[in-house]
């Protein structure tokens, strides 16, 4: 069942930067606002097809608020630091570079993690795992 008041991150599963960054989200996310699939799951690759995505190219993170919109790269990462506020908010200054020199940033860190960092298993709590859809 989707829940049109949640944001909904698609990340790659079998990356470990990406992971790092979700257990981010999930240690900030103070107000519940989030669920989590990995892009290789169904649901994932369900959302994929649905908007005519490849399937197969992980190198791209997704937000989708249900009815409402879903933001790739840089613009999703920026819409997660403003809804988690706090200093965070402030990571929306890059927004003063075009978005063609944002997502050039993205490209080239998401080209390079998995060389960023090991893939780590976490171990989420009983909490943490009612947050991801399988």
């Amino acid at each position: 069942m989707i829940d049109k008041n949640k944001y909904y991150v698609f990340y790659d599963g079998d990356c470990g930067f990406c992971n790092f960054w979700v257990q981010w989200i999930l240690e900030n996310d103070k107000e519940d606002q989030y669920l989590f699939a990995a892009l290789q799951s169904d649901f994932g690759q369900n959302f994929l097809k649905e908007r005519s995505l490849k399937s197969d190219d992980f190198d791209t993170i997704y937000l989708w608020k249900p009815n409402a919109f879903y933001l790739t790269k840089l613009d999703a990462i920026l819409k997660i630091a403003n809804t988690i506020g706090g200093i965070y908010y402030f990571a929306n200054i890059s927004k003063i570079f075009p978005k063609f020199i944002r997502n050039l940033g993205y490209d080239l860190i998401a080209k390079n993690r998995k060389k960023l960092m090991e893939q780590t298993c976490i171990i989420p709590t009983p909490e943490q795992r009612k947050k991801f859809v399988e």
